[in-house]
Order: C-alpha cells, then structure tokens, then sequence
C-alpha cells in the first residue's frame, strides 16, 4: 500500500508478536519466537498480504520476540515499509500505545503495530466502538500470539484516535503450517 493520497478511513492493524520461548536465564525483553512462532509470524506476515492490510509504516516493540514477528513476517511482502522500533510499545497499557500512535505522520493511512498484552487486547477492545460480525466477540475473547486486528477510523490526524472511535473490521489468528 502506498502513502495516504486522499480521503477515506485509516486503519490501525494491530498484530500480537508470534509465540516465544521461555529459555532460562535469559530476561523478558530478550526472549525469543519459539518454533510455533517462527512458523506464524510468516503465516501472519501473508494473511495481511491477502486481506490487502499492508501497512504504509510499522512501530515494532524493541522485545526480541517483537522484531522476529515484525522481520518474519514482513519478508513475505514485496516490498516492507518503513518500520521503527518503538522501546515505549514494550509493556505498553493503552495510554502508552495512544501516544506512540498519535505521533504518526498525516500522510500514513494504514499503521502497523507489534506488540504485547496485556496492551494489545485493551487498546483493540478500547479503540472499538463496534465491530463486523463476530470480530469484537472474538476479541473480547482471547488476543492471542499472532493475533491481528484491523480497526477503522475516519480521524484526520492520528493523535485523534480515541476510545470508541473506530470500528473493528477484522481479527484473525493465523497459523503456520511449514
């Protein structure tokens, strides 16, 4: 997708970081995609590419897990977006989360952001006003890894993304197989 040229909705793809290992020793930020992750980031990376949810600039959590999911996944699009990583998106609550999204450029019409929960599930359920078809009902359920949530919104500037504001479009979890 390309930079923001006209009117129209702004989406914020939400995608929870793929599943990590829990190696010894080794502390919470450093830990990396275990191998269900390593298999469903990618899957997660092509399940954007299909519902045509390619984001025109990422905010990644600087958590090893975080930037695996983000790299895995972006390497099955054609050409990645920019992509920043963000060290507030780690351990974020949804305060947080607002404020690293509002500082998003005008001209981005779809953001991406990987991060973790307990954040992640708030700012979907906090962010959705309502949701299409049973999107919101499974969001109220469980975010788990890999999750992804698409929100739309019709603010003009990303610093307007409010509490019940937008509507979520789409949540999936996808699975890798390979």
């Amino acid at each position: 997708m390309s930079a923001r040229t006209g009117a129209g909705p702004r989406r914020l793809v939400v995608l929870r970081h793929a599943k990590s290992a829990w190696p010894e020793g080794v502390d919470d930020h450093e830990r990396p995609l275990a191998s269900r992750g390593r298999r469903d980031a990618p899957a997660a990376g092509r399940a954007l590419a299909e519902a045509r949810c390619l984001p025109d600039l990422a905010l990644c959590s600087t958590a090893v897990r975080a930037r695996q999911t983000w790299e895995l996944a972006s390497a099955q699009w054609d050409g990645p977006p920019p992509v920043r990583y963000e060290p507030r998106l780690y351990a974020a609550d949804v305060s947080e989360l607002l404020e690293v999204v509002g500082e998003t450029p005008v001209e981005v019409g779809t953001l991406l952001l990987v991060g973790h929960n307990p954040g992640l599930r708030e700012l979907v359920l906090g962010l959705a006003g309502d949701g299409l078809d049973d999107a919101l009902e499974r969001a109220r359920g469980k975010f788990p890894t890999s999750a992804i949530a698409v929100l739309a919104w019709d603010g003009p500037i990303w610093r307007d993304l409010a509490p019940g504001t937008a509507l979520l479009t789409e949540m999936t979890v996808p699975r890798g197989t390979r």
